[in-house]
């Protein structure tokens, strides 16, 4: 047994889990959030037990790690091993991290230098690493980057129509995120096509409140729908997508916006929930989509267009494809959607079969139909694990 303890720290909450990477069971997961309010919590499930405390406005992230050590380890009895290591996801690695690596205090002071990429992500991320660094002491800690899977990407796809000198003094560029849910999908997509990775060209479908689609040949990511930060590609829950720059100019210019509530605008007012006027659940538009909410249905008539075009686009770098492939809250779950952005790749013979993708949702199969071009999956992503599975060949060298 070896297990893994996996730490993702947000802004005011941090994700965990403890997996064992010989078995790759988990032992226990759970969620710490609104922390620094005085309705901090933590919700956790040991063996499909589920347990809740409450904590102070003063609760940070240090001390919720020490309640993990301290509180929940010891009452998980079928964890028989220390812990051997900690796994932290990190939304940005810029160009300096191209791959899940080992944390030093060198490799701390660089990712300070990298936040400047990712203000609203890395400086949580850091805040989570540094904490557990300091309860966990004496054993290693691994940096998985959401950007890393996309390192390989060439740069026709990654740079910018800018003067080049803003990437090369800069590194103005597109990153790509939702690294290690894509990693995973080519990992166990590869496992139902019964080939290696890297032979596997798929398109992936991360659909959620997030969303991006990434085009992955022979095993490397070679074009992603996010850019340098996770506001540009898909239409997602708050988040614009991509738009004409000119709109910041205008936004600016002509109805007085200042910068800070422009970038609010993009990043928290717009999306479904801006397109809606409802909100940026996916499960609450459909509900008023069939009440007759007619910006409801435009709102999801726009995410499955927009993702539908992004993956007829990828068919374009990878030549060959095997599988397309989908995940994520909406991607995992949502019947209508699957089958609104099917069908619209049709003039690409990429047919549904309605029985399956009723049957598929939650869980792993396949949804298309016989005749199509080429099989479309359901693949339940689980980033603790992949963040785990990073961790162990990271210290394997």
């Amino acid at each position: 047994m070896k297990p893994v303890f996996i730490v993702n720290a947000g802004s005011s909450s941090l994700k965990f889990s403890v997996i064992d990477i010989d078995s790759e069971q988990s032992f226990v997961s759970g969620l710490a959030e609104n922390l620094g309010l005085n309705d901090a919590r933590i919700e956790w499930e040991i063996e499909g037990v589920e347990f809740d405390s409450s904590f102070d406005e003063t609760t940070q992230a240090v001390d919720i790690v020490n309640f993990i050590i301290n509180e929940i380890l010891p009452k998980v009895t079928t964890l028989t091993a220390p812990i051997m290591a900690v796994g932290h996801r990190v939304v940005h690695g810029g160009e300096e991290f191209s791959k899940p690596t080992i944390v030093t205090d060198e490799v701390i002071d660089k990712l300070k230098d990298v936040s400047i990429l990712a203000p609203l992500h890395n400086p949580a991320n850091i805040n989570g690493l540094e904490a557990a660094r300091n309860v966990f002491s004496d054993v290693p800690h691994v940096a998985v980057f959401d950007t890393a899977f996309h390192a390989n990407m060439p740069k026709e796809a990654f740079l910018y129509g800018l003067p080049y000198h803003f990437y090369s003094e800069h590194k103005i560029r597109r990153y790509g995120f939702h690294g290690s849910s894509h990693s995973y999908m080519l990992e166990e997509a590869a496992k139902v096509l019964n080939k290696p990775t890297s032979e596997v060209n798929i398109i992936s479908a991360h659909l959620g409140n997030g969303a991006s689609i990434a085009a992955v040949k022979n095993g490397i990511s070679v074009d992603t729908t996010m850019g340098m930060t996770p506001l540009d590609g898909l239409l997602m829950g708050t988040r614009s997508g991509n738009l004409d720059p000119s709109i910041i100019f205008y936004l600016q210019d002509q109805l007085g916006c200042n910068l800070k509530e422009v970038k609010d605008i993009l990043n928290t007012k717009s999306g479904l929930l801006g397109i809606s006027g409802v909100s940026s659940d996916c499960r609450k538009l459909l509900a008023a989509a069939d009440k007759g909410n007619q910006r409801a249905q435009l709102a999801l008539d726009m995410f499955a267009y927009w993702a539908a075009k992004y993956i007829a686009a990828y068919f374009i770098p990878l030549g060959r494809v095997d599988a397309l492939v989908f995940t994520g809250g909406i991607g995992e779950n949502s019947v209508p959607v699957r089958q609104n952005i099917m069908r619209l790749l049709k003039p690409l013979n990429l047919f549904i079969d309605n029985e399956l993708n009723e049957q598929v949702s939650g869980k792993l199969g396949v949804f298309s139909s016989k005749e199509s071009l080429i099989p479309a999956f359901v693949i339940p992503t689980n980033e603790e694990l992949m963040i785990a599975r990073h961790t162990a060949r990271a210290l394997k060298g």
